[in-house]
């Protein structure tokens, strides 16, 4: 499998998604990469963090969207609950000794990218006049929940909007 490169184009503009889905790309490459040296208790540690990961940044997507009165919060919802069964499916795999790992690998590096690109493309407009408004409740909901989705590990959420 090829590292996966993040790229400029893959940037939505919102920098707390942005570097949350950074995250999820080096989780990626992880994977890939103890798949590689054959360590199949790191690969099971990366992909429960991985998977962990990527199931609180849906979270947190869904809940930034909600409060900006995005429309197509309901289609986004149900886009993350079908991958997260697909993934689901994956786990179930690997509990029972299969090597999934290159055919997980290519699904995550697609859906991802397609994922960020469409789906996600769509919600950037009414988080970031949410966003952007700028006012200290807006600020404080973004503090206090990236605590209490990602902990002390909380990316960062400064730079743009």
């Amino acid at each position: 499998m090829a590292y996966m490169q993040w790229t400029a184009d893959m940037d939505t503009g919102i920098n707390v998604i942005d570097v949350q889905h950074r995250r999820i790309v080096d989780y990626i490459n992880e994977l890939d990469q103890a798949s590689q040296m054959s360590n199949a208790a790191e690969v099971r540690g990366v992909l429960e963090e991985l998977v962990f990961y990527t199931i609180t940044h849906f979270q947190f997507e869904e809940e930034l969207q909600e409060r900006a009165g995005y429309q197509f919060v309901k289609a986004h919802k149900r886009v993350h609950e079908i991958f997260k069964r697909r993934i689901a499916d994956f786990l179930e795999r690997v509990n029972k000794g299969e090597d999934v790992v290159p055919e997980l690998l290519s699904l995550l590096k697609v859906w991802l990218v397609t994922h960020i690109m469409g789906d996600d493309r769509d919600y950037v407009d009414a988080v970031q006049k949410h966003i952007g408004a700028g006012n200290r409740e807006n600020a404080g909901w973004l503090a206090t929940t990236l605590q209490r989705l990602f902990g002390a590990q909380a990316p960062a959420s400064g730079g743009r909007t």
